[in-house]
């Protein structure tokens, strides 16, 4: 039997929809700016390709739980996106091919520290202490692939029962194969791996007691508080 020095720690893993069973999170990949008007919003050239980054699998915050304000921020904000859920493994994964990996999908919220993130731009750092902190990736139930097809429809976030952003999967830059296929060429894609797809426009700012609703048409919806 393998002797760890200290304990190992506790896989992260997120609920299947109507099912007992979970999904283990072996890496979290997100892809930036993949819709252009959040693409413009944050000040980019609509015509540059998206770009990816990462977040721990331990920053996974699953339905039922709440999200404590962040620590080193004092401008939290709300990301919402679909998540791709990679069920086979795979390198150089040809578009044509790419969507043969994805188990299901999920709804997904990246949070961001964007002052922290902001600030970490000016200097030229990187700026993964912005995007990869703890509690900073809370997302729905996965629901299996072959009970959603291709997801096209509308994506949507409220605060507080108010409309944040609302746009369409339609309008991503980047469409899901193109993603995994472009992933696959950056790492080898794993059963376990997470992706989190890019982001609408209407970014804003989250403060503690907000109740944060969204969803994805067909994908699902997800539900926490700031606390």
């Amino acid at each position: 039997m393998t002797h760890y020095v200290v304990p190992a720690p506790v896989q992260p893993a997120v609920p299947v929809e109507g099912s007992s069973s979970l999904f283990p999170v072996r890496r979290i990949l997100c892809v930036g700016r993949n819709y252009a008007a959040h693409r413009v919003e944050m000040g980019g050239d609509d015509r540059e390709p998206p770009f990816f980054f990462s977040k721990p699998a331990d920053a996974i915050v699953t339905p039922g739980h709440s999200v404590p304000y962040p620590t080193a921020t004092t401008n939290l904000h709300h990301e919402i996106e679909l998540v791709l859920a990679i069920g086979a493994d795979g390198a150089d994964v040809p578009v044509s091919e790419a969507l043969d990996l994805v188990w299901g999908y999920a709804v997904g919220v990246d949070l961001t520290r964007r002052d922290l993130q902001n600030a970490l731009k000016d200097k030229g750092y990187p700026w993964e202490a912005a995007k990869g902190f703890d509690n900073a990736a809370p997302i729905s139930a996965i629901r299996p692939a072959d009970r959603v097809g291709d997801p096209q429809g509308r994506i949507f976030l409220s605060v507080n029962g108010q409309i944040r952003q609302d746009g369409k999967l339609a309008d991503m830059i980047w469409n899901t194969a193109e993603i995994i296929a472009q992933a696959s060429r950056l790492w080898r894609l794993e059963a376990g791996d997470l992706i989190y797809t890019g982001t609408p426009e209407g970014v804003g700012p989250l403060v503690r007691g907000d109740k944060v609703a969204g969803g994805i048409e067909g994908v699902g919806e997800i539900a926490f508080a700031i606390t």
